[in-house]
């Protein structure tokens, strides 16, 4: 084979697209592969908001891309511009056609910062930011110390987004910082989300709703950030009410802590292996793709109805490799995803409700307690644990993790 000739090509080097490479490696060690993957970092983005909160290095929660890349897998640098699945090829944007035999699609999703008008102006500024960037995750934890009173927004956009409770998260871990420090009075907090309900799993939604309650929130349903004037300190919503008439109405701001809207990337929107909403289209439970049979999806990128989290990905990238191989042999794919995800909702400094759930919302607890309590040890296990896990066992193939819900 050539240097544009592989067995197995992965487009993306993420969390999905490095996991799934190494645990190919791990099963079948002489197999051909690259990745396909412009950035020269690779992030460990779960611990954003531990960084908007002051409890995290951020200089801890990025690496060189060279060091994930897993040993004896080819990287090449480049930025995917087309698939052609009847060819089996990929086009890239400076290397030309990669050719493939089997190809796993680990692509991530957009982050669409210029969906919501005026925002991209004032990223970083005027009080306005996110943890849902690694420039920007610092300057929250800027924010939250510096306000002393005033209006502190949080907003969720409408679904699918990575990790839907990280929008609730800098809500909870910020006003228990102004809590402890005695400004919670001066400053009041509000959660504006575009989705109907707090959280989209029942059984957490009144656990959660305490600490709405505990801080005093001012929470705001099927609401959506549409435009932020950061000079002006002012922010605009729409409000959809019972009937499903919109509505727009203005807040003003002194913090402004914004999700953006996410979708599909616009080269996988446009390809043949996307579904009408852009995503790539699999079987939700072999992660096979439902047309071209030598493709799989994993990660965020997919159609899969599950939480867009690294838990997730974690889990999938198993069953995926398992399948891949299978049907690479011409064999009955052997394993089925049940739409695990992990949420570990960070509800104050120092406890965490480890929300783990699967396909229809199903509870699929790890450990033996009730996941809805917010726990110490949950708090432990993100902070510490995980992240050495990330780096040390699920980059490098490490297959038994797998097996464990919540290490992800």
């Amino acid at each position: 084979m050539s240097n544009t000739s592989f067995e197995i090509v992965i487009v993306g080097g993420g969390s999905a697209g490095c996991a799934i490479a190494a645990s190919l490696k791990k099963r079948q060690p002489s197999l051909k592969i690259a990745i396909i993957e412009p950035s020269d970092k690779h992030y460990y983005q779960p611990a954003w908001t531990l960084v908007g909160a002051g409890e995290f290095d951020i200089n801890k929660t990025a690496r060189p891309m060279a060091d994930c890349i897993p040993e004896d897998v080819t990287w090449l640098q480049a930025a995917v511009t087309e698939f052609k699945p009847d060819e089996k090829q990929v086009i890239t944007e400076n290397l030309g056609a990669i050719h493939y035999a089997q190809l796993v699609v680990a692509a991530g999703l957009k982050l669409n910062w210029e969906g919501i008008k005026g925002l991209t102006d004032t990223l970083g500024k005027h009080g306005v930011t996110s943890n849902y960037r690694y420039d920007l995750a610092p300057y929250t934890w800027k924010l939250v110390q510096e306000l002393q009173s005033g209006e502190a927004i949080f907003t969720q956009p409408p679904m699918p987004i990575k990790c839907a409770g990280a929008p609730q998260k800098a809500l909870y871990l910020s006003c228990a910082d102004w809590l402890e420090k005695g400004r919670l009075g001066k400053i009041k907090a509000s959660f504006y989300t575009s989705t109907p309900a707090l959280f989209g799993v029942k059984e957490y939604i009144e656990p959660l709703m305490q600490y709405i309650r505990r801080y005093k929130v001012n929470l705001n349903l099927n609401s959506t950030l549409v435009e932020v004037d950061g000079p002006g300190k002012t922010a605009w919503f729409n409000v959809k009410d019972a009937d499903g008439n919109v509505n727009r109405i203005s807040k003003p701001f002194d913090l402004l802590h914004v999700v953006p809207p996410q979708t599909a990337l616009d080269f996988l929107k446009q390809s043949p292996l996307a579904n009408a909403d852009g995503w790539v289209e699999v079987d939700q439970h072999s992660l096979q793709h439902v047309r071209y049979p030598e493709v799989f999806g994993v990660g965020d990128c997919t159609n899969t109805p599950n939480a867009k989290t690294a838990a997730a990905a974690r889990k999938q990238v198993v069953i995926a490799a398992e399948n891949l191989l299978a049907q690479r042999e011409g064999k009955a794919l052997p394993s089925r995803y049940d739409g695990y995800g992990s949420c570990p909702l960070t509800v104050e400094k120092g406890k965490i409700i480890l929300a783990e759930f699967g396909y229809g919302g199903k509870l699929v607890p790890t450990f033996p307690w009730d996941s809805t309590k917010p726990r110490r040890s949950a708090w432990l296990l993100k902070k510490y644990v995980l992240p050495w896990l990330y780096w040390n066992l699920m980059l490098k193939g490490r297959e038994w993790l797998a097996r464990c819900g919540a290490c992800g």
